[in-house]
């Protein structure tokens, strides 16, 4: 697990030390255990390491003195190291220790830039090949689980990074917000697609391979599905029994590790599926019970969970820690997990997230086990059966997209001044975007055009980015077991389950009744409370959305702003509260890309 880097220009001039230097400090959190950058005439490729495979060994950027004029640069997990390792010995390569980034070299020099379809695990991989033209391949995993994002500059060159920040410490990268970043958060809670909330910065698509030339635009694929990505066969006609079969190998691959592993649990259904499978596998092997890590804030809020979560560690017998987070440090927390994010985020689950991550480091544990994926790849969201049930006639697309919004369509068309209800008109609204997309879906399977959007777009776009970003703002490796090619495949599989009774299915037997039975519940904090009378948010909200900032901004009419929070104070309500969290969330954004609030590289 690493955070990396890395450029390729048509110029000869060897690319500045010191400004490579400030891009590795900037994502330095996420690789505290090592750092190194090589350079050469046009070119530079760095790694940031987090130590968890053989953490002796590993040496990166990776290089094999028989493979001379390929280097490679890791982030994330290959679970299948060992045996692609075995499979390249037979072909005379020689590996200097069992780090699976290693083999990486020998990989590419086997199959070209068709290496990734023979990678299982969640990665995003750099390959620098020097032996003739110079030529830069990137690659990402099928769900997009470890981010790459890059600039082409006017002058030619190529530059990515993993974290959005890191990439802006280049010399000619510009942190430029869209001009639609803001209708964008408003309608999608954060951006979709691989066009970032950034003017010029790209995000790698999920399951997509990049071929970068000096001085040429890259050529981005999608590659067709590696085997590992295939929809197993089901055993029978209990798809519960399927699923849960499938999480407990996948759950027993991912718990092995050469550094501590915890679970995160938020007392749902899925995170205690997992604590579950991990405390199953530690009592088989004889090894000690896992620890399992959830976050309840300090006082009574509604929603908390503490007693679902205590339920699954005692039926589980793990090792309980209830970390308790006061809720008058959730304001320095906003600002520190939207400088972690890179783009704008309307879920307040990335605070919590932060602080759960936090917690689990400092009590010394490197990988995390969570249940992120399960809604989206197991038809959890409500939304997702309204679109497949809408009757004939009905405008299902845009009835999809309107539930993906943290302000509603009319709320937000009050709010946009003239100006930027023009611009929009003009441009496209980021839901009508979306509706369009779902629309032209191939023979009109509104179920399969709903989950494959869901699994494409908003699961890295949510719940994977903050995993990747929040855990490695605390270099926690997040490991997420629904989200393993076998699992994701036979969610997604044309007979696949389809909803959330095979995990009900498969937990009948793992958990307590309470939680296997459980409709799926929010697990944001109750911003309704906190951006109230009295409540720790609402001083921090009322600043970023003073009628100075906004009217400098000129997209929402600052009066109207004002009587919406007028509105909030006076009958507190989570829709209201969700539309002024995302209207601030934005602002601050923007404050923190252009420097303007706090330093982009300062600590954790």
């Amino acid at each position: 697990m690493c955070r990396i880097f890395g450029s390729l220009s048509p110029a000869p001039a060897r690319p500045d030390p010191a400004e490579l230097a400030a891009v590795a400090a900037r994502q330095r959190h996420g690789g505290p255990d090592g750092h190194r950058v090589l350079r050469g005439p046009g070119w530079a490729l760095g790694c940031d390491r987090l130590a968890v495979t053989d953490p002796r060994g590993g040496g990166r950027p990776h290089r094999l003195a028989h493979l001379p004029g390929i280097t490679a640069v890791l982030n994330g997990q290959i679970h299948n190291h060992t045996a692609l390792r075995r499979e390249l010995a037979a072909r005379g390569h020689r590996f200097p220790d069992r780090c699976d980034g290693t083999l990486l070299p020998a990989l590419y020099a086997e199959h070209g830039p068709d290496f990734a379809r023979r990678l299982d695990g969640m990665f995003a991989v750099a390959v620098l090949d020097l032996r003739a033209e110079p030529r830069l391949v990137l690659a990402v995993d099928a769900l997009g689980i470890k981010p790459l994002h890059y600039h082409h500059g006017a002058d030619g060159t190529f530059r990515f990074a993993s974290e959005i920040p890191a990439l802006l410490a280049f010399d000619g990268v510009r942190a430029a917000p869209r001009e639609d970043s803001l209708d964008t958060v408003l309608c999608l809670r954060a951006p979709v697609s691989a066009r970032t909330a950034l003017e010029g910065i790209g995000l790698l698509p999920p399951g997509a391979t990049a071929l970068v030339r000096p001085g040429r635009a890259p050529v981005v694929r999608r590659r067709p599905p590696g085997r590992q990505e295939e929809a197993p066969q089901a055993a029978g006609g209990d798809g519960g029994r399927d699923v849960r079969d499938l999480l407990r190998r996948e759950v027993r691959r991912l718990a092995r590790a050469d550094v501590p592993v915890c679970t995160l649990t938020s007392g749902g259904l899925a995170s205690g599926l997992v604590t579950a499978l991990a405390a199953e596998y530690a009592r088989e092997t004889g090894a000690p019970a896992p620890h399992s890590f959830h976050l309840a804030l300090r006082g009574r809020w509604p929603g908390a969970e503490q007693s679902r979560a205590r339920q699954v560690a005692r039926h589980t017998r793990a090792v309980h820690h209830e970390v308790t987070l006061d809720p008058a440090e959730l304001p320095s927390l906003l600002t520190r997990t939207t400088r972690h994010l890179g783009q704008p985020d309307a879920d307040p689950a990335a605070l919590t997230a932060y602080a759960l991550f936090r917690a689990a480091r400092q009590a010394g544990y490197t990988v995390a086990l969570t249940g992120d994926g399960a809604d989206e790849l197991f038809g959890g969201p409500a939304r997702l059966e309204a679109a497949a049930s809408a009757p004939t006639g009905a405008d299902w697309a845009a009835s999809y997209a309107d539930t993906l919004g943290a302000v509603p369509r009319l709320l937000r068309q009050w709010l946009y001044t003239p100006a930027y209800r023009a611009y929009l008109a003009a441009e496209g609204s980021a839901a009508d975007r979306v509706a369009r997309e779902l629309r032209s879906c191939p023979g009109g399977d509104r179920r399969a055009a709903v989950t494959a959007f869901e699994t494409r777009w908003r699961l890295p776009a949510g719940p994977l980015r903050r995993a990747d970003h929040l855990g490695m703002a605390w270099a926690v490796e997040a490991r997420m077991p629904f989200c393993r090619p076998a699992v994701a495949a036979r969610a997604l599989a044309p007979e696949g389950p389809h909803d959330r009774r095979a995990l009900h299915g498969a937990a009948r037997e793992l958990l307590p009744k309470a939680v296997a039975l459980r409709a799926r519940q929010p697990s944001a904090p109750p911003l309704a409370a906190l951006i109230a009378p009295g409540g720790p948010l609402l001083d921090p909200v009322r600043e970023l959305l003073s009628p100075e900032r906004l009217a400098r901004a000129g997209r929402v009419r600052p009066e109207r702003v004002g009587a919406l929070l007028a509105r909030q104070l006076e009958r507190p309500s989570e829709g209201d509260a969700l539309a002024l969290w995302a209207l601030a969330a934005h602002e601050l954004w923007t404050e923190v890309v252009r420097g303007l609030r706090v330093p982009l590289d300062c600590a954790a």
